[in-house]
């Protein structure tokens, strides 16, 4: 069964699954050389539609392992990423406040996220409230991330 951390932008789904293993499996990085491009440029060419649909492809295939995915902030919006996740037992949603999560993706140069540079904030805070309740959907295991320390928080995931 594999163990797959889900979150909004900024939440540390990569920094908390390279901490739980670190062979962990970014699934954004899967995608990328599954389709061979930035997934911001295939956003742009190919459209969101079928962007979900690799993601999803990959998703299932990776559900069938045993281990750490640091899925991508988006993966709950398709509603078949949602079922196959609801098939899982083991999906933790990093929760935090989007002021935190504004913040930290705000303050963080190395990457700069599209959905961050192309939206306003309150944009943003809209696009935060609908994914939150996707991920308590599908959570199983749900850890505030807004006070806890990268560490904290692999100590309890343990």
């Amino acid at each position: 069964m594999a163990k797959v951390l889900l979150g909004f932008m900024g939440a540390g789904k990569s920094t908390i699954a390279r901490g739980l293993d670190p062979d962990f499996v970014d699934m954004d990085v899967v995608i990328e050389q599954g389709i061979g491009m930035p997934i911001a440029d295939f956003f742009k060419v190919k459209g969101e539609a079928a962007l979900r649909k690799v993601e999803s492809e990959i998703l299932d295939d990776l559900l069938k392992t045993d281990l750490v995915i640091s899925t991508g902030g988006g993966v709950v919006v398709s509603s078949r990423n949602r079922e196959l996740l609801k098939k899982n037992a083991d999906n933790i949603y990093l929760k935090a406040d989007f002021e935190t999560l504004y913040q930290r993706i705000a303050s963080d140069k190395e990457n700069q996220r599209p959905l961050f540079l192309n939206n306003s904030k309150e944009a943003l805070a809209a696009i935060f409230k609908e994914r939150q309740a996707w991920y308590e959907e599908v959570a199983s295991q749900v850890v505030d991330v807004a006070t806890l320390s990268p560490e904290e928080i692999i100590e309890e995931l343990r």
